[in-house]
């Protein structure tokens, strides 16, 4: 007779908190988000994996980090997160993408970023035993950064196969590990028409030799968010990779694919004596934008007019990122 006994755990990713006392604001995100944690906290849950941006501009305010902890303090049970791009920058690139406005390369994640985020959240990478289910969390867009948490990251990476394994492991990244194959080519930042794909995924040689760690390791699901668009699970090699909808955003590329998943929601995890059950429960609120103020993008410093923001008084970009 087996002793396993049952549990539950959550995944959510991409709620984007804001505040409106920035240069820009949507509060249908917020409630949407709002709707969804709640009903997240009626579930009996062991806990929840947030898998990146937690914030609407994390990388410029930390204040929202303090606004995306304490949000997540409410819930009933223990939350494990990793950063995403818009909490700590975007993966790396010596050159701009075609849009003449937006420099790329002022807004490449930053070694400083992801320590001021491990100061609030904890470590970026970790891996942990529950209920012999191993859960990992990584932030994978810092392979091929040349920060020194890329050198961390691989060594963090490359051990996992050497740890306990649990009856399962359950994985969370950031970015899509591919858009529409694994074998695809890496796509190119200055061209128009893959400019979003470059933006999305993880460039060769880090894919397989990442891929090639968690294989090993045993992983068995991977969750990845970032693009807010849902789609139909994917089993390469024997993992079931999951690219998610947002908690809170909405959702992007709709018109690349048929099957596509545009609610806000989040998984609800059941682990079983056979396996783990993973559905998708939308959010309860699934509302437009309204009341919208600010760019969006990646605006740059001097693009900011915080004198709009309706609530005083109004953020500013932290001090050490002006200097």
């Amino acid at each position: 007779m087996s002793c396993f006994a049952p549990f539950t755990f959550l995944h959510v990713n991409d709620h984007h908190i804001g505040s409106p006392r920035s240069y820009r604001f949507r509060p249908a995100v917020n409630e949407r988000w709002a709707a969804i944690r709640q009903q997240m906290s009626q579930i009996d849950a062991d806990l929840l994996l947030v898998g990146g941006d937690q914030t609407r501009d994390g990388d410029t305010h930390e204040h929202e980090y303090q606004l995306g902890r304490w949000d997540l303090e409410t819930l009933p049970f223990p939350a494990h997160i990793i950063p995403g791009n818009m909490d700590v920058g975007n993966k790396h690139t010596s050159v701009n993408g075609p849009n003449p406005t937006r420099n790329d390369i002022s807004i490449n994640m930053t070694s400083a970023r992801l320590q001021l985020f491990a100061s609030h959240f904890g470590p970026i990478n970790w891996t942990f035993l529950h209920r012999d289910v191993r859960f990992t969390g990584f932030y994978a867009a810092v392979a091929g950064s040349g920060l020194p948490e890329e050198e961390r990251f691989w060594q963090f990476i490359e051990r996992l196969p050497a740890l306990p394994a649990g009856r399962h492991h359950v994985a969370v990244m950031h970015y899509w590990l591919y858009m529409d194959s694994f074998d695809e080519p890496n796509w190119d930042i200055t061209k128009k028409d893959e400019y979003l794909l470059w933006y999305f995924g993880i460039d060769e040689p880090h894919r397989s030799r990442l891929f090639e760690a968690l294989k090993k390791a045993k992983v068995e699901i991977l969750f990845c968010g970032h693009v807010h668009t849902g789609r139909p699970v994917e089993i390469v090699d024997g993992v079931r990779i999951y690219k998610t909808s947002a908690g809170g955003n909405t959702a992007q590329l709709t018109d690349r694919w048929d099957e596509i998943e545009t609610r806000q929601g989040f998984h609800r995890c059941d682990v079983t004596d056979s396996g783990i059950d993973v559905t998708f429960i939308p959010g309860d609120v699934q509302i437009e934008d309204h009341d919208v103020y600010g760019p969006g993008g990646h605006p740059s410093l001097t693009q900011r007019d915080y004198s709009i923001a309706p609530e005083q008084p109004p953020l500013a970009p932290d001090p050490w990122l002006l200097t």
